[in-house]
């Protein structure tokens, strides 16, 4: 008998990226508490390990001017984990919270509060920042150079580690001392030890200095390879990298970011897929993307017209908070060879160059694709990002996770009730 391997699913509530529709007149608000609680509820009926919250310290700006893909007035993640503890039970509840701008103890303590709240359902996303326009809302400002944001992350994972690992295993807290390079701190830790140790790591990144930290650090890996083949080889990167760290595979998980979309037949979901690539990329949208490349004012071309004949301006800086689209004459490049072997104007290669659907079908063509992702190990599964909010889940619950479980490749039910039960992750080792 054949024992399928099983993948993992966490759910990521759609915000700030160019995955979300916001005219469809089915989208609800990003920031009324009923949306967070309608796709945790389902996601945890879909029995996922865990509901995934962005966060942005800074409202990005686009010449000047609020960015409009922005989300105004959305709440800080921690907050809404906590609330959304009581409305959950077996749900994992991850924040995603910036090592740059805040500080070892007060942030170890705001996770180990989850952690007890939830009964060990906390989880971290580690992310840094090097942008001094995001530093600005802070007294320290964005003095680090981009080589020092790891290094300070991995001091921040490992110091809050000391300060959750001061209270023993049976209940008895000791003082803690770290003294490094970005911080120095001691004292004794007010909450208890959490029934699952401590929070669970996320890291995303797939820089080189991201992949190795999270071969150092963390639990989960959040990463955005779409393909089979650049899957199969980011997760044979990662994963070869555990040993020097006395790690063993299965205690990293890997999980891209996904969309999908569903159909009755494979052409009702890619006419389907087509429209919401539209709704996602609208004219407006596809200039503003083009300027944030060519660092330009390109207001007026027309973005049913051809790509721009300049060259980017490598020095132009047209958004404020957004991590560049990457080198700007190398992208320009592909985006003219594509533009110009497919005949696609502005606002079409911006569509098909920044296209993020990864899994379009039928039910059963999607969950037999996720499950060869899983078995050709490219992934050990997937953060679910749907384009609406809050009902962005729904029909992959109602559609999918049944054949899923059918084929045998996803839970039937929750075997434990911590969050490292749900990802089969290890007690962390006592370091006290």
């Amino acid at each position: 008998m054949t024992i399928r391997k099983r993948m993992h699913l966490a759910a990521h509530f759609p915000g700030v990226n160019n995955t979300t529709v916001w005219s469809d007149p089915r989208a609800g608000s990003q920031i009324d508490f009923s949306s967070f609680e309608h796709l945790a509820r389902v996601a945890e009926r879909g029995l996922f390990d865990f509901f995934f919250l962005a966060e942005g310290l800074r409202l990005r700006e686009h010449k000047g001017r609020l960015h409009d893909l922005d989300v105004v007035g959305r709440p800080e993640s921690v907050t809404v984990l906590n609330a959304l503890a009581a409305v959950t039970e077996r749900l994992g509840l991850a924040a995603t919270v910036n090592a740059t701008f805040n500080e070892p103890y007060e942030l170890a303590r705001r996770l180990a509060s989850l952690d007890h709240l939830s009964g060990g359902r906390a989880a971290w996303n580690v992310v840094t920042s090097s942008d001094a326009f995001t530093g600005e809302n802070f007294r320290r400002g964005g003095y680090l150079d981009r080589a020092d944001r790891y290094t300070r992350a991995a001091e921040f994972v490992a110091t809050a580690r000391e300060i959750w690992d001061s209270w023993t295993p049976d209940g008895t807290p000791r003082p803690f001392s770290h003294h490094g390079r970005h911080f120095s701190v001691s004292g004794t830790f007010d909450v208890p030890r959490s029934p699952q140790g401590h929070p669970v790591v996320i890291q995303a990144g797939d820089s080189e200095e991201g992949r190795e930290f999270a071969a150092s650090a963390a639990d989960v890996i959040f990463t955005r390879h779409g393909t089979l083949e650049a899957g199969r080889a980011f997760y044979a990167d990662v994963k070869g990298r555990l040993a020097a760290y006395g790690r063993r595979p299965e205690e990293l998980k890997i999980m891209p970011g996904v969309t999908f979309v569903l159909g009755d037949t494979a052409a009702e979901a890619q006419e389907k897929a087509d429209v919401i690539r539209e709704q996602q990329v609208s004219p407006q949208t596809a200039i503003l993307t083009l300027e944030q490349v060519w660092g330009r004012d390109l207001s007026a071309y027309d973005p049913d017209g051809p790509l721009p004949d300049v060259d980017p301006d490598p020095q132009g800086r047209q958004t404020q908070g957004r991590v560049p689209l990457g080198d700007p004459f190398a992208v320009a490049a592909k985006w003219r060879a594509l533009s110009e072997a497919k005949g696609l104007s502005i606002r079409q290669t911006v569509i098909e160059a920044t296209g993020r659907q990864s899994f379009i079908g039928t039910p059963r063509q999607v969950a037999a694709r996720m499950e060869e992702f899983v078995t050709e190990e490219a992934a050990d599964g997937f953060i679910l990002v749907p384009h609406l909010t809050p009902g962005g889940l729904d029909d992959f619950v109602e559609r999918v996770v049944p054949l899923l479980q059918e084929r045998g490749a996803f839970r039937t039910e929750y075997s434990g009730s911590t969050l490292r039960d749900h990802l089969g992750l290890p007690l962390p080792v006592w370091k006290g």
